[in-house]
């Protein structure tokens, strides 16, 4: 299946200059999301999968279907005050600025091979700070999982040595 196909492109959105692959007209048809979702699930087999673990909220939509398909449990990341019970938390660097993520701190157990999952690959720096909350708690990331990946961003820099999927690549 040609899932970009069912990417929406968004022109000058959120703001000029940028094309926005909105995934929206994916997960409004149920024979593309499903697809998409069993790709993933395939990933995840392949490389050994105990917990997803989703940065929020696109990341919720993407592997909590991949979560119960493969009958494991999702592990949510989030800002800062989102999670109710005690949490680790890592700042990263944005373009201008910096930002965190926090994730519950029973969330993983040590060893637990862990799949992040989330819609994008842009820059690297949400799916890098989520694999730094992975690994502080013990986990094993065993890989990442996208919908689409901005090769054009080098995000995968990010990611060497880890296994990387993406669906869908704009250059």
């Amino acid at each position: 299946m040609d899932l970009k196909s069912f990417v929406t492109i968004v022109p000058d959105y959120p703001k000029e200059g940028i094309s926005f692959k909105d995934i929206t007209t994916i997960m409004d048809n149920g024979e593309a999301y499903k697809y998409a979702t069993d790709k993933i699930v395939e990933f995840a087999r392949e490389v050994g999968t105990d917990i997803i673990v989703g940065p929020e909220a696109r990341g919720f939509i993407i592997g909590c279907p991949v979560a119960y398909a493969l009958e494991v449990g999702f592990a949510p990341v989030r800002k800062p005050g989102k999670l109710p019970r005690e949490t680790i938390s890592v700042e990263y660097d944005l373009e201008y600025g910096k930002d965190s993520l926090t994730i519950h701190k029973d969330a993983i157990k040590p060893g637990q091979r862990v799949l992040i999952v989330d819609d994008l690959l842009a820059t690297g720096g949400t799916v890098g700070a989520t694999v730094e909350l992975v690994e502080k708690l013990g986990g094993v990331v065993a890989g990442c999982a996208f919908l689409i990946e901005l090769s054009y961003l080098n995000g995968r820099e990010k990611l060497k040595g880890y296994e990387v999927q993406a669906l869908m690549t704009y250059e």
